[in-house]
């Protein structure tokens, strides 16, 4: 058998594979964070709560309604996102001329009603979701046994991520954005809406979380307490690539997915504090973040 560092291959890949799965949702979480703070300055502490919200969305509607996995692929981000625009609306809108530390207390005090309410209704304990049955199995790929359900995830992360930093970076629609907040009323004077362009860009955000949850639905236990077991490492992974840049949390997401895989063969006792040593060490040498723009 083909070794590496005394590792069999075989190992090594699975674990590398695992690596890029978890990867794929640090960055389709951290590019929903990004979206939010680069564009709207908030830093939304929620998005783990509303993560796991999408995950049991597409619980109750497979569960309720029989609504497939498919369907609630497409249905749980919207509904999601309408909730976050509900929020928005109600209670975002009040704080953006604040300082940061107010939107962090008003979204950690959201993410405690949030997971209280669904710990009310289902408990802590997890609730399965089957496989779509088109992407059970696993194919050999020779040196390896791949499950199609996590080679979907990582394909259809990676393409939500780049399809959401083309519209951001490279298009008009996003160079709006980006102007409606540095200079509102400037945008405002070219007939802009843009409390409304604001409103819709945190429901976009918060419905990146949703998908995430819904991808991450057949992978992991649905439980009320599966965001804020996954919302901190997904900040420390924002604030190496740099606090609101979409490059930078696709990139260091996927990254840090992959070494943190890597540390748990090479050195396992690690693999849990490998993401908050980058962190210091990158804050320590580029306080800005890797994608960050020095102020």
């Amino acid at each position: 058998m083909t070794e590496l560092f005394g590792i069999p291959l075989p190992a090594l890949l699975g674990q590398l594979l695992l690596g890029l799965v978890n990867g794929s949702f640090y960055a389709m979480l951290s590019l929903g964070l990004a979206v939010i703070f680069g564009l709207l300055n908030v830093i939304n502490f929620a998005h783990g709560a509303l993560y796991m919200m999408g995950a049991f969305v597409a619980w109750l509607g497979l569960t309720y309604l029989g609504l497939n996995y498919w369907v609630m692929l497409v249905l749980a981000p919207i509904v999601v996102g309408i909730f976050g625009i509900i929020i928005e609306r109600l209670l975002m809108r009040h704080i953006y001329k604040l300082d940061h530390l107010y939107g962090l207390l008003l979204t950690f005090g959201l993410t405690l009603l949030i997971e209280g309410v669904f710990r009310s209704f289902f408990g802590v304990s997890g609730q399965p979701y089957p496989t779509p049955e088109l992407l059970r199995g696993a194919t050999n790929l020779g040196f390896m046994v791949l499950p199609n359900y996590r080679a979907w995830v990582v394909v259809a992360s990676v393409t939500v991520c780049l399809i959401t930093w083309f519209v951001i970076e490279r298009t008009r629609l996003g160079a709006l954005l980006r102007a409606g907040t540095e200079n509102p009323k400037l945008v405002e004077a070219f007939g802009v809406n843009v409390p409304r362009m604001v409103m819709l860009t945190y429901g976009f955000g918060v419905g990146l979380a949703g998908f995430a949850g819904v991808l991450a639905a057949p992978v992991l236990q649905i439980s009320p307490l599966m965001g804020s077991n996954l919302i901190i490492v997904v900040f420390a992974v924002v604030v190496i690539g740099g606090m609101g840049s979409i490059l930078g949390a696709i990139v260091t997401g996927l990254g840090l997915g992959v070494i943190e895989g890597m540390t748990k063969v090479f050195w396992p006792e690690a693999s849990s504090t490998v993401v908050f040593i980058i962190m210091a060490i990158v804050l320590l040498i580029r306080p800005a973040g890797l994608f960050g723009k020095e102020k």
